[in-house]
């Protein structure tokens, strides 16, 4: 039988759980966006062709999560 104590001990890990998936969402959402200005940057690059740029970008841009 669970104590009044055990049941809180439970909900705060069910808290913290819920709380730790959000920051890694939230962590995720973060690198993808800087991520996706690092790729538009280099688009604007000109000493490369056209090909390269795409290269370039298409790599980064498999970084996200």
């Amino acid at each position: 039988m669970k104590t009044p104590e055990d049941k809180e001990f439970e909900r705060i890990e069910r808290q913290q759980k819920e709380l730790m998936q959000v920051a890694r969402s939230l962590s995720d959402e973060m690198r993808n966006q800087a991520i996706e200005e690092v790729a538009q940057e280099i688009e604007k690059f000109k000493g490369f062709g056209e090909d390269t740029i795409a290269s370039f970008t298409t790599y980064i841009r498999g970084m996200k999560r």
